[in-house]
C-alpha cells in the first residue's frame, strides 16, 4: 500500500495523515488514519480536540467542473474548507472560513453547505446559535478564486428571527438556490400571544453565486424545526425539495414541492405515516429527480402507520407517490438514507448499525426506480460516522463518508 504524505504544515492543520488507497475492487478511496478511536459499540462522536478533519462530525463534498473535490467541515467550533485535485488522495492545507466556538450549529442534521459554479466561484453557508433558545443565524462566505481565499462571513438575513439547516444546490446555468428552516412566523405568532409549533420553509435564488439574493419567500408555513431539507435540481427546470412538514393535528410527515423563481409550487404529501410528535427527530429526508422528471424520495419516520426508513417515487410531479418500500430489513437499525439521480440511474445508500459496526449499503436502479439491485455492502466502521452522502461528476457516482475511526472516504460506486 503506497501512502502520499502531506507536508508537516498540512498534517498539523488537518490533524491527520491522508493516504491514497486503491482498493482491489476498483474503488478509489481516500482514508484518514487516527491516533484514537471510539469503542467498537459507540455511534456517538468522541470529544476531540482541534479543528482538523479528524475531529469533524460532519463533512460536505462538492465536485467542481474541473474535477476538484471541495470539502467543508465543522470541528472545534470552526468551519474549514480544503480541496483535492485527485479525489481525496491528497488535500491542500485547509482554510478556516469562520469561527464561533460552542455556538456553531454542528448537530446531527446540521452541516456546512458548499457549491461552486462553472467559473470557479465558491459559495458556502452554515449556521450558528445566537442565544440559548436555539435561535440561529445563517452566515455565508464566498470565494472568487476557486476556494483559495474567502470573504468574511456575512448574515444571509439581517435581523432575522432564526434560520437553520441551509440546503444549497446550483443549476447548470449557475443559478444558486438556498432553502432553510425559518422562524419568523413563529416569532410573529408568539409576539401576538399565540403558540405555533415548528418552523417554516424559506428559500431564495441568487444569480451571482451568493453576492446578492432575491427577496426570500416562504414555501410552507408549517415545517419541523430541526430536520434538514433535501433539495436537488429538477432537470425539467427549477428545484425539487423534500422536508418534514407539520400537518393538521401535529402530524410530522414529509412533503415535496417544485420551486422556480416565480412559484413555490403545490405542497404534496409523500405518505401518510401519521407521526404525531412534538419532539425533534433530527433526521431529515433525501430527494433526487431523474432526467424524466420522476421524483425519488427517502425518509425516516416513527408514525403509527409505518415506522422505519422508506423509499417512494412519483411520476406526476409529486401529486401522488408509490407505496412506500422499506429500506433495509425491518429488524435492522437503519438510518440516514441518501439518493442521487444520474440520468435514469438512481443510487440509494443508507447506514445500518448492528450493535458493533456501522455499515453503508447501496442499492442501484438503472430503470428509474422500477427495479433495484440487491443491497451491497460498501464500507464499515467501528465508531462514530457522519451521514453517507452521494456526489457525481456527471458521469460517475461517489460515496462520501466521514468516519472517526477510519477517516474520510471517497469511494467510486459506478457511473452511467
Amino acid at each position: 500500500m503506497a501512502y502520499k504524505l502531506l507536508s508537516s504544515f498540512s498534517r498539523q492543520l488537518l490533524g491527520v495523515l491522508l493516504p491514497c488507497v486503491l482498493c482491489a475492487a476498483g474503488h478509489a478511496q481516500a482514508q484518514i488514519d487516527h491516533s484514537s478511536m471510539a469503542s467498537a459499540s459507540s455511534t456517538k462522536p468522541l470529544v476531540c480536540e482541534g479543528f482538523g478533519l479528524n475531529c469533524a462530525n460532519a463533512a460536505t463534498p462538492f465536485l467542481t467542473e474541473d474535477g476538484t473535490l471541495l470539502l467543508a467541515w465543522t470541528s472545534g467550533g470552526k468551519v474549514s474548507v480544503a480541496q483535492s485535485s485527485d479525489l481525496g488522495g491528497m488535500f491542500m492545507p485547509p482554510i478556516v472560513v469562520a469561527e464561533h466556538g460552542k455556538a456553531l450549529d454542528a448537530g446531527s442534521d446540521a452541516r456546512p453547505q458548499i457549491v461552486s459554479d462553472s467559473r470557479g466561484n465558491v459559495f458556502l453557508a452554515y449556521a450558528f446559535f445566537k442565544d440559548g433558545n436555539w435561535n440561529a443565524q445563517i452566515n455565508t462566505v464566498r470565494s472568487s478564486d476557486g476556494g483559495i481565499s474567502f470573504t468574511a462571513p456575512a448574515p444571509l438575513i439581517k435581523n432575522g428571527s432564526s434560520e437553520r439547516f441551509p440546503s444549497i444546490v446550483i443549476g447548470p446555468d449557475n443559478t444558486l438556490f438556498l432553502a432553510w428552516i425559518d422562524k419568523r412566523l413563529i416569532a410573529d405568532a408568539k409576539g401576538s400571544g399565540n403558540t405555533q409549533l415548528g418552523g417554516s420553509i424559506a428559500y431564495s435564488f441568487s444569480n451571482d453565486v451568493g453576492k446578492t439574493f432575491q427577496p426570500e419567500k416562504i414555501a410552507n408555513d408549517n415545517s419541523c424545526e430541526c430536520c434538514r431539507i433535501g433539495s436537488t435540481i429538477d432537470p425539467k427546470g427549477g428545484v425539487a425539495i423534500v422536508y418534514r412538514a407539520i400537518f393538521s393535528g401535529g402530524i410530522r410527515d414529509h412533503a415535496t414541492q417544485l420551486i422556480n423563481k416565480s412559484s413555490s409550487g403545490e405542497i404534496h404529501r409523500v405518505s401518510k405515516d401519521e407521526w404525531r410528535t412534538d419532539a425533534c427527530p433530527h433526521h431529515g429526508p433525501s430527494i433526487a429527480v431523474s432526467s424524466t422528471g420522476k421524483i425519488h424520495v427517502a425518509w425516516f419516520t416513527q408514525g403509527s402507520a409505518r415506522s422505519g426508513v422508506f423509499y417512494a417515487n412519483s411520476s406526476n410531479q409529486g401529486e401522488t407517490y408509490s407505496r412506500p418500500a422499506r429500506i433495509g430489513a425491518e429488524q435492522e437499525n437503519v438510518s440516514r438514507p441518501y439518493l442521487l439521480a444520474l440520468d435514469k440511474s438512481i443510487w440509494l445508500v443508507w447506514k445500518a448499525f448492528n450493535g458493533v459496526k456501522t455499515s453503508v449499503y447501496l442499492k442501484q436502479s438503472s430503470d428509474d426506480g422500477t427495479t433495484w439491485s440487491q443491497p451491497a455492502l460498501i464500507s464499515q466502521t467501528s465508531a462514530y460516522s457522519d451521514h453517507p452522502l452521494l456526489i457525481s461528476n456527471g458521469s460517475e457516482v461517489f460515496l462520501s463518508w466521514l468516519t472517526r475511526a477510519d477517516g474520510y472516504q471517497l469511494i467510486k460506486l459506478g457511473g452511467k
